[in-house]
């Protein structure tokens, strides 16, 4: 491995993640500032502030992603020269994490961003027409009518959830209920269904007795019969 290069490279990459460290730091500022609407306290500014935020945002957002893609480069140099060792390949898994990080974190930055942007579009577009948006001595009262206004409709909507979920769980509990029932008459009428069979076959015995017992009565009196016959001929 060139060492001269390895440390023209190391020292490259340190540099770089420093700055951009630094940018991320810029980008998120910048980011909340211009997404809040613009936070200038001069009359004169607060049209403006707005879109000046979104030119520096946009401005720092190819910066960083031209950064990012530079210590990328860096790192896949580094990471193309022979290894000697562990600790140079801890060495470049190092770098190769910060800047996994320093990418996520730009993600997590330009998400958050777009969220707040069309968060303010739609209390705007649902708040209290274009004077809201009018002049800084109105702008604040209105936004926080507008804030207020969806926490209402937020607690309305929670208020409809939890009564949703009521609902769900009182017919829960009846069909459990029922479910219950339902299994103690089927136990029931599988008693019911097992103890037939037994009257069935009791009923069955005593017929057979029955007739055997009619059977038995008939002979003897045919016997005693035909006995009562021969004793009267003879």
């Amino acid at each position: 491995m060139g060492t001269a290069e390895w440390d023209s490279l190391r020292k490259q990459a340190r540099h770089l993640e420093n700055d951009i460290d630094l940018k991320l730091i810029a980008f998120n500022k910048v980011g909340v500032g211009a997404a809040s609407g613009g936070t200038s306290t001069a009359a004169g500014s607060s049209d403006t502030s707005p879109l000046l935020g979104d030119h520096v945002f946009e401005t720092l957002s190819i910066e960083i992603e031209q950064m990012l893609d530079k210590l990328s480069n860096i790192n896949e140099k580094m990471a193309e020269l022979p290894a000697n060792g562990t600790a140079v390949m801890h060495v470049l898994q190092r770098h190769r994490e910060i800047l996994h990080g320093y990418r996520q974190e730009y993600l997590k930055i330009q998400a958050n961003h777009t969220t707040r942007i069309e968060r303010e579009e739609l209390l705007r577009g649902s708040g209290l027409g274009n004077s809201a948006i009018g002049s800084p001595s109105t702008s604040g009262l209105s936004r926080r009518d507008m804030y207020l206004k969806e926490n209402t409709h937020l607690h309305n909507s929670s208020s409809l959830v939890n009564d949703q979920i009521s609902i769900a769980m009182e017919t829960k509990e009846h069909l459990s209920s029922q479910r219950q029932h339902l299994k103690r008459f089927q136990t029931r009428m599988h008693d019911i269904s097992n103890r037939f069979p037994m009257i069935s076959s009791l009923i069955q015995r005593i017929n057979i007795r029955k007739r055997r017992e009619s059977l038995i009565l008939g002979a003897v009196i045919a016997v005693c019969t035909i006995l009562l016959l021969l004793y009267a001929f003879n």
